[in-house]
């Protein structure tokens, strides 16, 4: 458990648009997959303006926003420079929406969309960075932070390169560039700074203490080593070495996955309440994810690999990160706003800022779209994958609707 201080948290009013963006972000992604029919190919320009709204207007902007503030927090130190956030927030919404309009309407967007992601990643990672050096502290958090936005800095770098080959025409060999950009986005970025902070987020929620935490350890530094040597054997076209890089980060992912259940037995909050089923979703997901990908280095299977990046997206991520937010955001808002009325007026309690039942109703709808949705993608059925869909779009009403409730909840006057 660590100390908490508002001398380190930036304010909550520049962190909150990225919630907001996210959130509205991922309710139009998952609209937009009523437009996708199972057969299609995963490097349809279409998908890939998908892929990128999700992962950049959503995932990427959340945990940004997400980091910003618990970074400081967690490690108690201030920000290099916390109006930093101002502009990583424009330029990554910005850069975002003209990314997605390049892959779907004009290809000539996408140099300047590229340009100004790329602008945002550069100043996060400065930021955070500079940030990092002011702390001595050399804990997985903190080398999961620095390992994953190098990661991610040289993956904005390649798909940037990418971006002005599809626009401008000059060739690079998207065989070899577009697995490493997949697996450094994926992850060496989103994947390793999850672990990062659950290492902080899930001992705290659950109040585990006393654990070993030698499997989350070797996981950090099998997956660093497989994801760069991926990415090496395919710049030199050693497709069967690369193979078994991503074995390798299957067994760092394995090793991560049964750090999880040593946390689950030695936790003392033994409540199994909307946060954990979000939290079992999103583990159980993720354990469904890499034995799907051993069947699809077994079989080949195009079925066998949608579902599992079907299951990766929105059964891990998409979970794991709304699980958050509905513990993260209510506590930011009433640090923000109720702390300093504490003594001198009721306060509400965290779970009376939680509208329980638009929060449950998100979850079921959400859980039973991605169940219907990946069988749907398994055995090749439209109906099952749209309908699995409709539902997801329900429960991302239901998720928009909870995060907006939060954000606008006041002090009485």
């Amino acid at each position: 458990m660590f100390s908490i201080s508002k001398d380190y948290a930036p304010p909550f009013k520049m962190i909150e648009p990225f919630f907001k963006f996210g959130a509205i972000a991922y309710l139009i992604s998952i609209i937009s997959f009523l437009f996708f029919n199972v057969d299609v190919s995963l490097l349809d320009l279409k998908v890939v303006g998908w892929v990128h709204m999700f992962l950049l207007s959503f995932v990427m902007i959340v945990i940004f926003g997400a980091m910003a503030q618990l970074i400081p927090v967690a490690l108690e130190i201030g920000h290099y420079n916390v109006d930093y956030y101002k502009p990583i927030f424009l330029t990554l919404s910005i850069g975002s929406v003209l990314m997605v309009l390049g892959f779907w309407i004009n290809s000539s967007l996408l140099p300047y969309g590229g340009a100004i992601v790329l602008v945002s990643m550069v100043l996060f990672l400065y930021e955070t960075l500079k940030t990092l050096k002011k702390t001595d502290s050399n804990t997985l958090t903190v080398r999961c932070i620095k390992g994953g936005n190098i990661f991610l800095t040289v993956a904005i770098v390649i798909g940037f390169l990418m971006a002005l080959s599809i626009s401008l025409g000059f060739n690079i060999d998207f065989n070899r560039f577009l697995p490493i950009h997949i697996v450094l986005v994926l992850v060496g970025y989103v994947t390793i700074t999850v672990i990062g902070m659950s290492m902080i987020l899930l001992p705290m929620f659950g109040l585990a203490h006393g654990y070993d935490g030698s499997d989350v350890e070797l996981s950090f530094k099998i997956l660093v080593g497989s994801i760069i040597l991926f990415s090496i054997f395919r710049l030199l076209a050693w497709n069967m070495l690369s193979y078994i890089a991503i074995v390798s980060m299957l067994v760092g992912i394995g090793l991560y996955l049964r750090q999880l259940l040593t946390l689950y037995k030695v936790r003392a909050r033994k409540i199994n309440d909307i946060w954990y089923m979000h939290i079992y979703t999103a583990f159980i997901s993720l354990a469904a994810v890499v034995v799907l990908v051993l069947l699809w280095l077994l079989f080949d299977s195009d079925a066998i690999l949608k579902t599992a990046l079907w299951l990766f997206l929105i059964g891990f991520f998409v979970f794991v990160i709304n699980g958050h937010l509905i513990k993260i955001i209510p506590f930011l808002v009433w640090f923000e706003r109720f702390s300093p009325l504490v003594g001198k007026k009721k306060v509400p309690m965290l779970h009376e800022m939680l509208p329980s039942k638009e929060v449950d109703i998100s979850f079921w709808l959400s859980l039973a779209g991605l169940v219907s949705g990946a069988l749907g993608l398994l055995y090749s059925s439209d109906t099952l994958f749209k309908g699995g869909v409709s539902l997801l779009v329900f429960g991302a009403l239901f998720m928009l609707k909870t995060v907006n409730f939060i954000l606008d909840f006041k002090p009485e006057e």
